[in-house]
């Protein structure tokens, strides 16, 4: 569980050139004795920021668009736009380079190569759509595949895919299946929070299953033990579930 004080706190960090822990203590409004345990002790603030020799901290990942150092931990980062202008080769011969960059297993035995080339093609027929709609600004959305950050304080924050709207950050875990599997609708969900901690109090985080080979598909599924949910669509309707939260279609 991650606290409101650690949340105010690496985002004081992350959304700011250099803060020191006194400035942080006074914007947050905690003692310093409180902020100094966090600065030394929190994994997002040990292993995802870093000290200055004038004292100043600073966030390996900026909350602020574009996202500067949030590409050290995908495997293929960009904007939507670079991305549509890549063709399927060039934008795989990047995706595995980064891969191995940042440690991601590439064992292609059960399939993971194709299904890298099946996600890149739903992503790229839900930016035609989205164009074909008229909706506005989505050339320069963030979009990162393969993030993988792991710090030794055991927070992991994996997805297979992230959008980054102005004010969302959807976090799309894909399956090449047509059935809707409880475990891997809690697998979509199980980085939530970290994320909420990661991008910060101005982002709405959806995670969501992606069913690729499923069709016509969109609902919600109820989360295991829980009375939350998520949603759970097709590839051809991912369209839908941007919609819902953006709503580019209404009036």
């Amino acid at each position: 569980m991650v606290t409101q004080a650690e949340r105010e706190i690496y985002a004081c960090i992350c959304g700011r050139d250099g803060v020191t822990a006194r400035e942080i203590a006074a914007l947050v409004g905690c003692d310093r004795k409180t902020v100094n345990r966090y600065l030394y002790l929190s994994p997002f603030m040990s292993d995802l920021c870093f000290r200055d020799r004038e004292f100043k901290w600073h966030g390996y990942i900026r909350q602020a668009r574009p996202h500067a150092g949030l590409g050290d931990y995908c495997g293929y980062y960009g904007f939507a736009r670079e991305f549509m202008d890549l063709d399927e080769e060039t934008w795989m011969t990047a995706l595995m380079e980064g891969c191995e960059r940042i440690g991601r297993n590439l064992n292609d035995t059960r399939g993971l190569f194709h299904s890298f080339r099946d996600c890149r093609q739903v992503m790229r027929d839900l930016f035609t759509d989205l164009d074909n709609a008229g909706c506005p600004g989505w050339p320069d959305w963030e979009i990162g595949f393969e993030l993988r950050i792991r710090t030794r304080g055991h927070v992991r924050i994996y997805a297979d895919v992230l959008v980054i709207t102005a004010d969302h950050v959807f976090s799309l875990e894909f399956k090449m299946k047509d059935v809707i599997d409880p475990e891997e609708v809690a697998q979509a969900a199980k980085y939530s929070e970290y994320m909420e901690v990661l991008f910060g109090p101005h982002y709405d985080v959806i995670p969501g299953l992606v069913l690729t080979r499923a069709a016509d598909l969109y609902t919600y599924a109820p989360l295991p033990d829980t009375s939350g949910e998520i949603p759970v669509c097709a590839g051809d309707m991912l369209f839908n579930l941007f919609d819902e939260y953006l709503g580019f279609l209404k009036g």
